[in-house]
């Protein structure tokens, strides 16, 4: 079975973000094994001078770096990388898993994202959009996606 991390900064603390996420850990459940790491957020001034910013970038980014695995492979969520259909993702997915990988970790940065040692760590840069969403709410995009994406490789329904 496909180990799938996902590595994110901060927790969620609306309660609306974990229950959705406690959803779809539930029906991932069946799908893969499922981990979720998150790293300590940085605390940010209101209005932070580009050096503070570049500093918290670099501690969360060093964070998300010591917990990915060595032989992973490693998805970062990026605005700038591919844009993928929900079809394709599960391709992709499947095709790792018969190309013998065992473990996929999805990379969620935080409020300000990453830097680019981040980046070049992956094997595949993903976005979801041009838009920009919250880092919580990625989580459960993500987790959404990752479910939809196994229901079409098993040909079982997902909307009715």
């Amino acid at each position: 079975m496909l180990k799938i991390t996902v590595a994110c900064v901060g927790t969620l603390k609306e309660k609306y973000w974990q229950e959705a996420l406690a959803e779809y850990v539930k029906r991932l459940t069946p799908f893969c094994r499922l981990q979720l790491v998150a790293i300590p957020e940085e605390k940010m001034p209101a209005d932070p001078a580009p050096a503070e910013k570049e500093r918290v970038l670099d501690k969360e980014t060093a964070r998300l770096l010591a917990v990915l695995p060595e032989h992973a492979y490693v998805i970062v969520l990026d605005v700038a990388g591919k844009q993928l259909s929900s079809p394709e993702l599960a391709d992709k997915l499947q095709q790792l898993t018969v190309q013998g990988c065992s473990h996929v970790v999805f990379v969620i940065g935080g409020a300000f994202g990453f830097t680019d040692a981040l980046r070049q760590k992956a094997q595949l840069r993903l976005s979801f959009s041009k838009l920009t969403f919250t880092h919580q709410m990625m989580r459960v995009l993500l987790l959404e996606q990752i479910y939809r994406a196994f229901k079409i490789s098993r040909g079982e329904k997902y909307h009715w």
